[in-house]
């Protein structure tokens, strides 16, 4: 995250309060969470059972999601329901929280209320904002058109559709150039999702596919992994780097380091100046923070994230909490915390307990502490690099140790056995499990009303 700060329209700060401290108020605290993801579905349980705390949580969608699995429901691996969980189920235990289906637009911090996109207002004493982020294409939005990211249930699966479809309509093309295309995919970006995307590609393409065609071998197909920086998994030792550039390229990955993208479109992506013809391509160079820093009318980064103090609260806002990929929080060393699920997950159990004790007991937090479990990427059927302080891990025990992080983080117990068993069968066999391609997909209704071979519409 950049520290860079810049000004949206700055509105007075609401009452002389001292900083994050609730105002007072008639009957039970009103609590209100933005966001299902780990920040907001962890602070919400931390709440959860309070006596004297009416928690209200709300969320676009009805789910949680596990967003760092998305990539393995867009290659087929596992199937969406596998990899998310009704909030209301989680939270049916919590008598004092209540969930909320909708999409919020904007905050009155002066009157103390969330807005709704359908005009309904719900007041708060205590705002935590938990909003996740959104793809960023650098200035050129036009891109998401061909370049979809994995952020949601939905770019999964039309991803994974995108994926199976080219396959497909290779089969039936003639023209060794059209067919050269749809065999082409491209992924944009060498952090841990393009990495582990181009990986599962490859494992499909090579494994789960190889014998089911006959005009076209899955094998030959060329997956592109594009990255803009001298190397990829920048945020690794350059040793773990470098493995990890091998492992891809012994399965056939194509790693193109030091290629930033020019441009990007139904032809395929330019790079260099040339366009590499290619019929899937898939964006994981870079996120922004959602629109919150602009409800609340503070300074952000550039990449909108909103400054919180040791406590997670917002700067200048009293009573108003950040924290995920939404917050620009720090270190004990001064460094931006990183954009990972374990940030979120651990801030939210912080900030649960935290204002439990401050609206209960009038007890002033210790500074939030990050304790990090490593950073860990995975590289195709069994292989992954770990990087943990001074400690270092690759290949099949990397991969291990990956497999364990990410199950533990899965909300409920079906969800963990369910995974675990899918992964189990994966590596036994190769197979993927979730490979339907539904006929409500756009790209699938554009092939069966004759769509020309070779050119598949964009998600």
């Amino acid at each position: 995250m950049s520290e860079t700060l810049h000004r949206t329209t700055l509105e007075p700060t609401p009452r002389d309060e001292p900083h994050g401290a609730p105002p007072p108020a008639a009957g039970p605290h009103r609590v209100v969470i933005v966001g299902g993801g780990f920040g907001g579905l962890t602070t919400a349980r931390g709440l959860g059972g309070a006596e004297g705390i009416a928690v209200t949580l709300i969320d676009r969608r009805n789910h949680h999601l596990f967003q760092p699995l998305l990539y393995q429901v867009a290659t087929a691996v596992i199937a969406p329901g596998e990899i998310a969980e009704p909030i209301r189920a989680i939270l049916r235990w919590d008598r004092n929280v209540s969930v909320l289906m909708g999409e919020v637009e904007g905050v009155d911090t002066e009157e103390r209320a969330v807005r709704l996109r359908d005009g309904t207002r719900i007041p708060y004493d205590t705002l935590v904002l938990a909003t996740g982020a959104t793809h960023s294409y650098f200035g050129h939005p036009e891109w998401e058109r061909y370049a979809p990211g994995l952020k949601t249930l939905d770019d999964a699966r039309r991803i994974r559709a995108r994926v199976l479809l080219a396959f497909e309509a290779a089969e039936r093309e003639d023209d060794p150039a059209a067919r050269e295309r749809l065999m082409t995919f491209a992924v944009i970006g060498g952090g841990p999702t393009g990495v582990e995307m181009a990986g599962a590609i490859a494992g499909l393409a090579h494994h789960a596919l190889s014998q089911d065609f006959r005009r076209i071998d899955p094998k030959q197909a060329r997956i592109l992994l594009i990255e803009a920086a001298p190397r990829v998994l920048g945020t690794f030792t350059e040793d773990l780097s470098a493995y990890a550039r091998r492992s891809l390229e012994r399965l056939g990955v194509t790693v193109l380091t030091e290629h930033a993208v020019e441009d990007v479109s139904e032809e395929g992506v330019t790079v260099a100046g040339k366009l590499i013809p290619a019929a899937t391509i898939v964006w994981g160079a870079g996120v922004r923070a959602s629109p919150a820093g602009e409800w609340l009318g503070v300074e952000t980064t550039r990449q909108g994230h909103v400054p919180v103090g040791p406590d997670l609260a917002v700067i200048g806002r009293p009573g108003v909490y950040a924290l995920g990929d939404l917050a620009m929080a720090k270190a004990e060393d001064g460094k931006p915390l990183p954009g990972l699920a374990q940030v979120a997950d651990q801030q939210g159990r912080y900030l649960g307990r935290a204002l439990r004790d401050r609206i209960l007991h009038g007890t002033v937090p210790k500074p939030f502490r990050f304790r990090s479990r490593g950073n860990l990427a995975i590289i195709g059927h069994n292989s992954g690099v770990v990087q943990w302080d001074r400690v270092k891990l690759k290949g099949f025990l990397a991969w291990l140790v990956w497999g364990v992080a990410h199950v533990y983080l899965l909300v409920g117990f079906h969800n963990r056995l369910v995974v675990t068993l899918r992964w189990l069968w994966a590596y036994l066999s190769f197979q993927r499990g979730a490979r339907l391609i539904s006929e409500r997909d756009e790209a699938v209704m554009a092939l069966i009303r004759g769509t020309p071979p070779g050119r598949i519409p964009p998600p």
